[in-house]
């Protein structure tokens, strides 16, 4: 990760974060590969999202997931997000919440998707293979370096 020039179209953008290209493609992977649509990021960009708000029947009306989703099965997905660094939980005077907001990664991540056509956007069965691969062989942070 390295911090790039401040973007001139954009005033006050400040530095922008450059992640490596493989990370980007492993969380860009992992959206499509969910259960979650466009729709929940777009609104994550400018505000936090609860859980409640993405599971069951109210997140197939908010246009946030793809099928109705449990709770636990909500969470655990976007627990590898955050995992990925595209989401984090957003924090109040108590401590943790049951919201999530974009990360600058996931911000980076929601323009590369919503630039893609519905062809582009829908995974592969090699998508899907390797996200679960990703998934179920995560390496401690001490062993990649």
């Amino acid at each position: 990760m390295t911090l790039a020039e401040p973007n001139p179209g954009r005033p006050n953008s400040g530095l922008a974060i450059r992640y490596p290209r493989r990370s980007l493609k492993r969380a860009e992977r992992a959206f499509r590969c969910s259960p979650f649509r466009l729709e929940l990021l777009g609104d994550m960009r400018s505000h936090s999202i609860a859980i409640r708000q993405v599971c069951g029947q109210g997140g197939l009306k908010s246009g946030y997931s793809r099928r109705a989703l449990a709770e636990l099965q909500a969470e655990n997905e976007m627990m590898w997000l955050i995992a990925l660094g595209m989401l984090r939980r957003e924090v109040d005077g108590q401590g943790l919440t049951d919201s999530f907001r974009l990360t600058p990664m996931g911000r980076q991540v929601w323009q590369a998707l919503y630039a893609l056509s519905p062809a582009q956007y829908r995974p592969t069965l090699v998508d899907h293979l390797y996200n679960t691969w990703c998934r179920w062989v995560r390496l401690p942070s001490w062993w990649q370096g």
